[in-house]
């Protein structure tokens, strides 16, 4: 999203002995319950480890998200890096017509950490580079995006908004940044069979057939940089020398919000190699998933249950971008920074 999203694996360095032709290949995924501690030399080049945390205790097998409360709990650090602002809460909102006592919206989170190594050492690596609308379209064609103002946020406009940033505006910043106004059309058969629930619901709130969402891409100033939280959070022991951050602040459904960060430090190991640690939060409405019995009810949209789709689990799910799931875009995501930061 925005965090768009978010959002946002990693190689570890090798030893220096690697011949320079194995840097020449794609990029691969490793699958790992969780990031290992870095030791020097474990892993081949240009090999991803991705994990999403799904066979974690407190994480939903189906799914693969956590409930924001667990979440908040258990990984406060994580919570505190991810969220939009430290601050971010469940957001409260009022009962039909204001009749029932304000309540929490729930939310549950998609969590997905990477880590790899690039071939060259981190102070040659210009992450300002990053900050522009040509790289971001790079990341996913399939969506469409264009630069925005700040006055054209929507949590500036209102601050008793959930997303709205009590430190500073969205997209106002010293920082090199920009702000983008996202659009991504739902692939395959997903358009049909929303179309197919809205003559079933015609009398609720009508789901569109596109994802629409704001965020801000910033290089994050070296004086809002912690330094130990982030040195704790990516198990890498060195200074980090820049962070990358997408800020998905508003989206018109399904999400409340998600983040991106790429944070690069040297290869403790090597000072002519790098590490790069990626981490994607994506908070989801927890009300998508009692929609299931409804669903169920109807032979041609079973698979259309909400947590099916989101997880990668559905006949509908196509393409390579956020139709195909959650769990393929972030892998999709990651892989793509993975190479931009490589060249």
């Amino acid at each position: 999203m925005r965090l768009l999203n978010v959002a946002f694996s990693g190689i570890l360095a090798v030893a220096m002995c690697t011949p320079a032709h194995s840097w020449a290949q794609e990029f691969q995924m490793k699958e790992v319950p969780s990031l290992p501690p870095l030791a020097a030399g474990a892993l081949a080049p240009r090999t991803i480890l991705f994990t999403d945390h799904r066979k974690d205790e407190l994480v939903d097998p189906t799914t693969g998200l956590i409930h924001f409360s667990d979440w908040e709990r258990s990984r406060l650090l994580q919570k505190q890096l991810l969220s939009l602002f430290p601050s971010l809460e469940e957001p409260i909102v009022s009962g039909a017509e204001g009749a029932a006592k304000p309540r929490k919206r729930r939310l549950h989170v998609y969590v997905a950490e990477a880590r790899f190594a690039l071939a060259k050492p981190a102070a040659s690596i210009d992450l300002s580079k990053m900050i522009s609308l040509a790289m971001i379209e790079q990341l996913d064609p399939s969506i469409q995006h264009r630069l925005i103002s700040a006055a054209d946020v929507i949590p500036n406009k209102d601050p008793n908004s959930p997303n709205h940033n009590p430190k500073r505006q969205w997209c106002e910043s010293s920082a090199p940044l920009i702000c983008i106004q996202s659009k991504y059309r739902l692939e395959g058969r997903l358009p049909t069979g929303i179309m197919l629930v809205n003559k079933i619901r015609e009398n609720h709130k009508q789901i569109a057939d596109f994802m629409e969402f704001q965020s801000e891409l910033r290089l994050v100033p070296e004086a809002e940089i912690d330094q130990a939280a982030l040195a704790k959070a990516t198990g890498v022991d060195a200074p980090v020398a820049g962070v990358v951050e997408q800020n998905i602040f508003y989206v018109n459904q399904i999400m409340q919000f998600g983040k991106f960060v790429a944070v690069l430090q040297p290869d403790p190991a090597d000072a002519k190699k790098s590490i790069a640690t990626a981490f994607i939060a994506l908070a989801v409405d927890s009300e998508l998933f009692e929609k299931k019995k409804e669903l169920e009810s109807v032979p041609i949209l079973r698979n259309l249950v909400p947590a099916q789709v989101l997880a990668g689990n559905s006949s509908f799910n196509t393409g390579n971008s956020i139709s195909a799931g959650l769990p393929k875009y972030s892998r999709n995501r990651i892989k793509a920074v993975a190479t931009l930061l490589e060249k």
